[in-house]
Parts: C-alpha cells; sequence; structure tokens
C-alpha cells in the first residue's frame, strides 16, 4: 500500500487477531462472515486483512439477481421500496464488502431522501456515484455530490439563482458535510456567501438527470466574501473552500472514525489521522482506522438494520427472493434512500422495543419456516447445531451459558427437541451478541 509510511504514525492494533477480532472487522467494515471467512482473514494477519478490504480483488456481484416473491426482476427505478432490494441485494453479494458499507456510509453522510427527491433513478444513480468514490478523493466526492441531481433537488440547488439565492446546500454543505457545526468554522454572512457562489444550477427531477444543467445567466457573477477571502467564487472554488478550510481535517476525520469506533479519538490519533487525509484521500485514513487499538479493545456497537439484515442473509447463504426486507427494514428504523432528515439516521436510537420486533422478524424471515426433523435431545448439542445453522457465528459466555440453560429447561418442561432448536436459532441472533459486535 503506498500509504504505509504515513499509516505508521497512527497507533497500530498489536494484540490477538483471531476469529472474534476478524468477525468485528467483517461486521464493522461490512456485512458480517458467510461460515469460514472471520477463520480464513484472520489467517492473513491484521495488516493484509485490512487491505484485502480497502484494496478488494474485485467488485464482482456473486449469486442470483435479486428477484420479488413471485419470481420477478425487481424494478429499483420504478417499484416503490425496490429501490431498498437493490441496495440490500448489493451488500449481501458484493466481492468487496467494504465498497458497499462505504456506500452506505457516504449515503448517510450526505443523506438525502426519495420522499423530497421523488425519482428513484436519480437517488439511484447518487448511490452509483457514491460506490464509484467509496475510497478515492473526497475532493471527488464531494465536488460529484455539489452537482449530483438527487442533491440538487434535495437541497434547493437547482432553485439558487442569482438574485434570489437559497441557502439550503450552502448551509448543509459546511456545517454536516465538511467542516460542523458550533465549532467557530464558518458565520451566517459565509453561509449567504456561500450560496451566491453556489447559483446556476438549474433541472427538474420530473424531466429526469440529463435536464441538469448549469446556466451562466443564472449565476451571480460578483465578489463573494468567504471565511475571509475573497473572490468572484463559483461553485467549484466553494468545494474547496471548504476542503482547504482548516478545520476541515478534523471533522473530516472525527465523523468518519464515529461510523467504526463508538468512542472518540484520542489528541494524538486525531492530529495523526488527520497528517494522514492531507491528500484528502479516504483510503489511507480507512486504513488506519481499521488497524487501530480502539477499533478492536473498545466498546461493542450496535449493527444498523440493514448491516444486521443483510449479515444474516450472508450468514445462511440467501439471496433477496421477497420484497418483504424494504418493509421490515422501515420497521427497523432503516429503509434505505428514505434518511430521516439530512443529518441521516441517528445511529444511538438503533433499538427501542418497536425496532426490536422487527429484528425479531427479519431474524424470523433470514430462518425460514419449518423445524428441523433429528433434533436431538440433548441440550448441549442443540445449541451447537443451532449455532452450526448461522455458520458459527461467536458468541460470549455469557450468552452461550444463558441459551444453554434455555434449551435445558424447555427440555425439562416437555418440549419437543425441535422446537426448541428453532427457538435457539432465533434467540442466538436476537441476542446481544449478535445485535451488536
Amino acid at each position: 500500500m503506498h500509504y504505509d509510511r504515513s499509516v505508521a504514525a497512527v497507533p497500530v492494533y498489536s494484540g490477538a487477531f483471531g476469529k472474534v477480532q476478524a468477525e468485528r472487522l467483517l461486521w464493522r467494515a461490512g456485512f458480517g462472515a458467510r461460515e469460514g471467512e472471520a477463520e480464513a482473514l484472520a489467517k492473513l494477519g491484521l495488516k493484509a486483512a485490512v487491505a484485502s478490504l480497502v484494496q478488494p480483488a474485485s467488485t464482482d456481484l456473486v449469486g442470483p439477481a435479486p428477484v420479488d416473491e413471485k419470481g420477478r426482476a425487481i424494478a429499483p427505478a420504478d417499484a416503490y421500496g425496490h429501490d431498498h432490494l437493490w441496495f440490500l441485494d448489493r451488500m449481501i453479494r458484493s466481492k468487496a464488502p467494504l465498497v458497499e458499507r462505504m456506500t452506505l456510509i457516504w449515503h448517510d453522510w450526505f443523506a438525502t431522501s426519495n420522499a423530497g427527491v421523488a425519482s428513484q433513478q436519480l437517488m439511484l444513480n447518487q448511490n452509483q456515484l457514491f460506490r464509484q468514490n467509496a475510497l478515492g478523493s473526497f475532493a471527488d466526492l464531494l465536488t460529484g455530490v455539489t452537482q449530483d441531481p438527487a442533491m440538487l433537488v434535495w437541497l434547493n440547488g437547482n432553485q439558487n439563482a442569482k438574485g434570489r439565492p437559497n441557502e439550503n446546500y450552502g448551509r448543509e454543505m459546511m456545517e454536516l458535510f465538511t467542516l460542523g457545526a458550533d465549532r467557530g468554522a464558518y458565520t451566517e454572512t459565509d453561509v449567504r456567501e456561500q450560496a451566491r457562489a453556489l447559483t446556476g444550477w438549474t433541472g427538474s427531477a420530473a424531466k429526469g438527470a440529463t435536464s441538469f444543467v448549469y446556466n451562466a445567466a443564472l449565476y451571480d457573477t460578483g465578489t463573494k466574501t468567504i471565511f475571509g477571502k475573497s473572490g468572484a467564487y463559483a461553485w467549484q472554488d466553494a468545494v474547496q473552500l471548504c476542503l482547504s478550510h482548516s478545520l476541515h481535517p478534523s471533522f473530516f476525520v472525527t465523523k468518519l472514525w464515529s461510523y467504526f469506533v463508538p468512542t472518540a479519538p484520542d489528541a494524538a490519533t486525531l492530529a495523526a489521522l488527520q497528517d494522514l487525509y492531507g491528500s484528502r484521500q479516504i483510503a489511507p485514513v480507512v486504513s488506519a482506522i481499521l488497524q487501530h487499538p480502539d477499533f478492536y479493545n473498545g466498546p461493542r456497537m450496535t449493527k444498523p438494520p440493514v448491516v444486521f439484515n443483510a449479515g444474516l442473509m450472508r450468514m445462511r447463504g440467501l439471496y433477496v427472493t421477497t420484497s418483504q426486507w424494504w418493509s421490515l427494514g422501515k420497521s427497523a428504523g432503516q429503509q434505505l434512500f428514505y434518511p430521516p432528515d439530512v443529518s441521516g439516521w441517528d445511529d444511538t436510537k438503533w433499538l427501542d422495543t418497536g425496532t426490536f420486533r422487527a429484528r425479531w422478524f427479519i431474524a424470523t424471515l433470514t430462518q425460514g419456516g419449518g423445524a428441523p426433523t433429528d433434533s436431538p435431545a440433548d441440550p448441549a448439542k442443540l445449541v451447537k447445531r443451532a449455532l452450526q445453522f448461522w455458520g458459527y457465528p461467536t458468541l460470549t459466555d455469557r450468552t452461550t451459558s444463558l441459551v444453554l440453560a434455555f434449551a435445558k429447561a424447555q427440555l425439562k418442561r416437555g418440549n419437543a427437541p425441535a422446537l426448541v432448536e428453532t427457538a435457539l436459532r432465533r434467540l442466538i441472533v436476537t441476542s446481544p451478541d449478535l445485535q451488536t459486535v
């Protein structure tokens, strides 16, 4: 990796890198592990394991294409909810899970909802933009987002014209995308001037992506003063002014870190990551975070609903064959392409009494119908078989003891071993061990 020298300045995890650590890596930087994947990744060692995710050999999709419950090909640009199925399918079948996970991160970072865009095709196009720049240049990504039709509609960039500036995108560009609020990075004057620099774009979702063009007649050619600097700035300059702002690197690395580690980076790590981000490249920072001690030693994180969903399907070797997944995702709190607002989903509120019920149904649908027919009347064997059903995910000692106690109690009450085994399967994947990582 050409950025190894810079990564050396960032602390690197030096503890054991076995199945448990590889599982955490695969869940946080992807969508979980199929049977044997964690063990295989662990054999590579930390550095090579991370490199295999950051620099995948292939981005191909493997397995059958998604269909609905009637066996018909999905229609992501047209049928409601099928956009969710399309993205979920990529999470399941991709040979580059980190690319898809970064695409999900950028979907949350630059949160855009079809509730406002009203064009699934424009939303799909934006998703491809995120994927193409998933681990590349953040400068290229921000430039692409700024002129992206879905974003232009969502934050009214297509209504921002000379003499009647609209501040929506200019404000969020600074507050949510590049600099952060309440840090002294910008003023209301900067927002107004930034909006003037961003004038000129026009287009309509109803007329399709090709209708979005830059119209020089709508651009404010006057001098703007942004961050204390003056010039006849245009939209490209607005992008660069944010990227070159002294508070952008700290915002970027801190926000990116939060998607992978639930605790804040210490001062030394923050400084090292900012240095690593000097060229505005995403991959080196992601690689460093995935090798940091806090990633492996820190507390667990709750899996987002769609990550949980995709992960269970990968564990079972299943593919998208029903449209129920989008409605279950919505009930669990995460319908793709419909984040709640411009700030994205709140990762601290994934689990409550309402959303957990949907997770239970996700586990139920993934588990499938029908009880096993050859279940032994031995609690330990039942637990082992239930773990085998999911590809032997790691459980904590406490969870293992609890599910074993459950099996013993149910058999003692006279419940059929097959019913106990079926219940164990569901209890395992709805336990705290599988809801978090």
